[in-house]
């Protein structure tokens, strides 16, 4: 959350905001921490003889001395705690298509095929979002050719359960051989308590494009990393956060992507270097772009992550986040 203006730090808080939810920033005097500041979000419940109060989510209270605050606004109240926001397929698919664009698109009817030079499944496949306008057979056929200019194999998304749409689409393309690969779960959760997991984001830092050493961390760019970062750089509203190494020479302990459109806010490239993991700091770079996406407006959040990868599971689930639908992709035959 940006607490600047003309970059300097300001205190856009006083005692007339009790009551309020705020996020504030302080300077951190704890001798076992090398953080400089301290975030916290919560309510402010009070403010008198010079120190602040502010109570978060979990019902913990925080004290900060008035003369130790460098930063504070006041942000959007917190929804309340749900399963996760309410939304339907095709409005998620089409809020993480726009999140994760590809560098090329075309149309066939309702479907959009989508290419990014082979970087990431999701930015190189079929969306099928209804009537392709064509029989099945002649639509396929004109996907196949599609990708096969491009010089990429033909590959379609599969939403798991969808009896209007994808089930039909997916016993076609069964049919013709398409192998099933990749199948993942899109996840949703209400945004405000992610932004409270974690107290301390303060060397978390955001920028709005990827530097060298992100990249590096992320490790997935591909053969022309042009591709890759035309489509993490695409979107909305693009943050990219990063925690610092603690030694000269390191990659960074931890990088994260996450994109604002309008209420929802897609988190993404989420990874910890190994010799930091079960640190808290996954925790702490997506508390930090939740506060950033909050400060936007933004109130529901989503991700999209395979069903294999147990790791980042666990966290999703202590953020909160539930599973809104499953989906696969379903890959052309080799020639």
């Amino acid at each position: 959350m940006e607490f600047t203006t003309g970059g300097r730090l300001e205190v856009r808080i006083s005692a007339a905001d009790v009551g309020k939810r705020v996020s504030v920033r302080r300077l951190n005097d704890s001798a076992d921490s090398p953080e400089r500041f301290t975030d916290t979000v919560g309510v402010l419940t009070s403010w008198d003889h010079g120190v602040l109060r502010i109570t978060r989510r979990t019902g913990q209270t925080v004290e900060i001395p008035e003369d130790a605050l460098v930063a504070g606004k006041a942000v959007p109240p917190a929804p309340p705690r749900r399963r996760g926001p309410a939304a339907t397929l095709r409005e998620l698919q089409e809020i993480a298509a726009r999140g994760w664009p590809a560098r090329e698109t075309a149309r066939l009817g309702a479907w959009t095929l989508r290419a990014a030079g082979g970087f990431t499944t999701r930015a190189n496949s079929v969306l099928p979002l209804g009537d392709p306008g064509l029989p099945p057979s002649e639509a396929l056929d004109r996907v196949t050719a599609w990708y096969a200019e491009r010089g990429l194999p033909a590959c379609v998304q599969v939403t798991t359960g969808d009896p209007a749409q994808d089930e039909r689409l997916d016993a076609e393309l069964a049919g013709r051989g398409w192998t099933a690969e990749r199948y993942a779960l899109m996840r949703t959760a209400a945004l405000a308590p992610i932004a409270d997991a974690a107290a301390d984001t303060g060397r978390v830092l955001l920028g709005r494009e990827p530097d060298e050493a992100w990249l590096a961390a992320y490790g997935r760019t591909g053969a022309d990393p042009a591709d890759a970062t035309a489509v993490l750089t695409g979107g909305p509203s693009v943050w990219f956060a990063t925690v610092p190494a603690e030694e000269p020479g390191e990659g960074p302990a931890a990088i994260a992507r996450c994109v604002v459109d309008g209420r929802w806010a897609g988190f993404a490239a989420l990874h910890v270097s190994p010799n930091r993991r079960r640190q808290g700091l996954g925790t702490r770079v997506m508390a930090r772009l939740a506060r950033q996406a909050l400060d936007e407006g933004a109130s529901a959040a989503y991700l999209q992550v395979e069903t294999d990868n147990g790791g980042a599971a666990a966290l999703y689930d202590e953020l909160g986040f539930t599973t809104h639908h499953a989906y696969h992709y379903r890959r052309e035959p080799s020639r």
